[in-house]
């Protein structure tokens, strides 16, 4: 009954046979060609240069099974052993495309960077463990050309993406980072930690009782937090606007509102009440500046613009806040 326990579904890499490295190695090469042509389909739509790239880098790959089924039938014929990545222990993973969407042009390149290293240590082990002259010197030569992707990646980019449509494509993928994820966490940010100002300074004065001052705050920041990314979610799907996902949009709204209103809470922990006030003043004024300063980065405002916006419309709400509280 023991034997369930500790008997291994996977064999470790040094127990295989040359027949056996050679159906691993094919079957990695028919994976990762996949993988890249999975990759051209999913980037295909927004940055079609880089597509061909991985169109190409999955060629390659098809060239280099072709070469190792070409030795597997010269030593050992036409039937390839049913031998994968997960069969093997200790052996490099691949994460399939879906996993890893949406694909972004970082995100890719450097999924492929890390697949060509992984082959490249594959293919110095096999070739240290077998003895067949020619198929050390095929598993040789493939280590060599996996270590030449980044070169061959440069070339292809040269080829397929000239300075100015690489330009474009990470433009377009800036513009989508910020559709998805700056803008909404702006908008949150700002409601956030300018909505809440009211009612938070508006019970701090009314009571001067910090613990109640904190309950309120906590309050309203997850509740707006819990509104926003609600809101967000269900206003755009983001299939006509292309501002991405929902959800992550939604949690990128939800979270950064609750944070801007979290901000100037927490003082209120500190039981003194003008030590804790004085201290949630300074992070207002932080937290406006980041808004400022985001608006500025990335939203292409004008420092004077995004200045006055935001701290007249802070300074509004608060002054309200401070006079319902002495009200």
């Amino acid at each position: 009954m023991l034997n369930k326990f500790f008997v291994s579904n996977r064999r470790d890499f040094s127990s295989l046979s040359e027949q056996e490295v050679l159906a691993l190695a094919i079957s990695s090469e028919e994976d990762d060609a996949r993988i890249y042509l999975a990759y051209a389909d999913g980037l295909r739509e927004d940055y079609p240069q880089s597509a061909k790239i991985f169109e190409d880098m999955a060629a390659e790959e098809g060239e280099h099974r072709t070469r190792l089924i070409e030795l597997h039938k010269k030593r050992f014929g036409d039937t390839i052993p049913l031998i994968r990545r997960e069969h093997v222990r200790g052996y490099y993973d691949r994460k399939p495309d879906w996993l890893v969407r949406p694909l972004g042009l970082d995100k890719v390149r450097g999924q492929a960077a890390e697949m060509e290293a992984q082959a490249q240590r594959f293919y110095h082990r096999a070739a240290q463990q077998c003895t067949d002259a020619d198929t050390r010197a095929l598993l040789g030569d493939l280590a060599l050309a996996e270590s030449g992707h980044e070169q061959k990646a440069v070339q292809l980019e040269a080829e397929h993406l000239p300075e100015d449509a690489r330009q474009e494509e990470d433009d377009a993928e800036r513009k989508q980072f910020i559709l998805t994820y700056v803008q909404p966490g702006l908008a949150g940010l700002m409601d956030g930690s300018v909505s809440t100002l009211a009612p938070i300074f508006a019970t701090a004065f009314a009571t001067q009782d910090t613990w109640t001052t904190f309950l309120v705050g906590l309050a309203a920041s997850v509740g707006a937090g819990i509104s926003m990314g609600f809101t967000e979610v269900a206003s755009d799907d983001g299939v006509i606007s292309g501002r991405g996902s929902p959800i992550k949009r939604g949690l990128a709204t939800g979270i950064m509102t609750t944070v801007g209103g979290l901000g100037h809470a927490l003082p209120y922990l500190i039981p003194h009440f003008w030590t804790a006030t004085i201290i949630a003043m300074v992070i207002v004024v932080i937290e406006l500046w980041a808004i400022t300063w985001t608006q500025n980065r990335f939203m292409e405002t004008p420092w004077g613009r995004a200045i006055f916006q935001v701290v007249l419309g802070g300074a509004l709400v608060f002054a309200a806040g401070m006079l319902i509280g002495n009200a």
